[in-house]
């Protein structure tokens, strides 16, 4: 079933770590035929092509002679910081010998970079600006080497869809070591079928998926799963295909790669309101009842403090924290008007109760629908 456009313009590709390295080591032949298709696909339609990829710890890991990912954080950095120069080598040397002088840009981005806005607008311009050079591929990366642990993207599918949320990207191509989603695991299952098509990611969906651990990978189907709900709600098409499969690319433009393609989630997000759901990082949770979610998914109200039933985390006024169910089943996501501490003293109370308790009313909502986005 294809259902990816005929007119892409631009297109974000994400590759794995796990397609980068193979039993020796870092293993290239990946990355080769994927600089080929693109670099023909760029020359061929004129395609603006953003590339997110991983692999700088694999590289790092292998250049320092380490068998196990590091567990402590300034080893982990290091690693990254000695793979990060070794990687760009191979993606410059292989685009300028394939496309027929193409150069790369390198750029690394950390969750501080995502969560200010200015600094949100300032990547896209950098980005918008290359592609108008005609002539370089950007190729996106977290900024590993000074990112601590609590403060990190965490993956980069998650990073490579909101790159492509940011750039109004047409297509999202992650590339895995599988075809994409299948109804149970196909490394235990023969009989296990590959689904072609998933109109909405739903519950039922995410219970397919099943997390990757290997010693230089990070997630898996999950945070592909994530990063695919990301760019559709975005409005960019997303298809997970296998990257061991040779011209992988053109198979997916063409429909006839075995994949897993994702439909868009009715209207696309406002560039504001994709900033407020996935550039900033959540600093914490805000738990409603039953009313006060269907309040907010059904009939389009702002977040009152009457609704909350518990507060997880701390933040400050106008941080981003995520709203959930009682059975934690994530709702949406918004700019607080109340720091963590003020929320716990007003939750379960009414809006003119408010200035009796802290002394003072700056807002009647938590939460105003303007500055909330509902995820599911």
């Amino acid at each position: 079933m294809n259902t990816i456009p005929t007119d892409i313009k631009t297109l974000v590709v994400k590759i794995g770590t796990s397609l980068l390295t193979g039993a020796s080591g870092f293993d290239g032949r990946v990355m080769e035929h994927v600089v080929k298709s693109l670099a023909v696909l760029k020359r061929d339609r004129d395609l603006d092509v953003v590339i997110v990829s991983s692999g700088a710890m694999g590289c790092g890991m292998v250049a320092l002679e380490l068998d196990e990912r590091p567990s402590l954080l300034p080893l982990k950095q290091a690693a990254a910081a000695v793979g990060q120069s070794q990687l760009m080598h191979y993606y410059e040397t292989l685009f300028r010998h394939y496309g027929d002088g193409l150069m790369t840009a390198q750029l690394l981005l950390s969750a501080e970079d995502l969560d200010d806005r200015i600094r949100y607008l300032n990547i896209r311009n950098t980005i918008q600006t290359l592609f108008e050079l005609k002539t370089v591929v950007p190729v996106v990366n977290e900024n590993d080497t000074v990112a601590p642990d609590e403060l990190r993207i965490g993956d980069n599918d998650t990073l490579a869809a909101r790159v492509a949320a940011k750039i109004d990207a047409d297509l999202l191509i992650i590339l895995s070591d599988v075809d994409g989603l299948y109804d149970k695991n196909p490394a235990r299952y023969d009989d296990a079928k590959l689904i072609e098509h998933v109109d909405t990611i739903t519950g039922d969906i995410e219970s397919l998926a099943e997390d990757t651990i290997t010693e230089t990978t990070i997630g898996g189907m999950k945070t592909k799963l994530e990063a695919a709900r990301i760019a559709c709600a975005a409005g960019v098409h997303t298809v997970i295909a296998n990257g061991h499969r040779e011209d992988i690319i053109p198979g997916v433009l063409s429909g006839d790669a075995p994949s897993t393609s994702f439909g868009l989630s009715g209207d696309a997000l406002s560039h504001r309101k994709r900033w407020i759901a996935f550039g900033r990082a959540a600093r914490g949770t805000l738990v409603v009842d039953s009313g006060a979610a269907q309040a907010l998914l059904e009939k389009g109200r702002s977040l009152l403090a009457a609704g909350i039933t518990g507060v997880e985390g701390d933040f400050e006024i106008g941080e981003s924290v995520r709203i959930a169910s009682d059975n934690d089943k994530e709702l949406a996501c918004g700019l607080v008007n109340y720091s963590s501490a003020d929320i716990e003293r007003i939750k379960g109370c009414k809006s003119d109760q408010i200035h009796d308790i802290l002394g003072r009313k700056d807002y009647d909502e938590i939460i105003h629908r303007d500055n909330l986005v509902i995820l599911r």
